[in-house]
């Protein structure tokens, strides 16, 4: 995500409050064409170490929000109104948030 200059970067580990999944790692995206590098070199980077996504969503319609699943880890990649509209981290609230910066 970094590499794609996404924004906002947080990970919220859930596996303690939903069998959904372990760890949602979600950002914003400034563009459509932003959002679909960042799902591209998110797929890009896992693949080569041999994963590959269980799912996706989004895809169909416009970018405002992109879900690839991995099982354990899911990554949500949302347009800076889709984020603010969804609010993931209220509703993941008691999840254990950390968020990346750029080192």
């Amino acid at each position: 995500m970094l590499e794609k200059k996404a924004e906002d970067i947080k990970i919220i580990k859930v596996e303690q409050i939903t069998t959904l999944t372990d760890y949602f790692v979600i950002c914003s995206s400034g563009s459509e064409p932003q959002t679909k590098a960042i799902k591209d070199n998110i797929e890009k980077t896992l693949r080569k170490q041999g994963l590959k996504a269980f799912n996706r969503e989004g895809l169909e319609t416009s970018l405002d929000w992109v879900l690839i699943d991995y099982f354990d880890v899911v990554a949500q990649i949302f347009s800076k109104k889709a984020r603010d509209y969804y609010d993931i981290e209220r509703l993941w609230a008691d999840g254990e948030i950390t968020e990346i910066k750029e080192s």
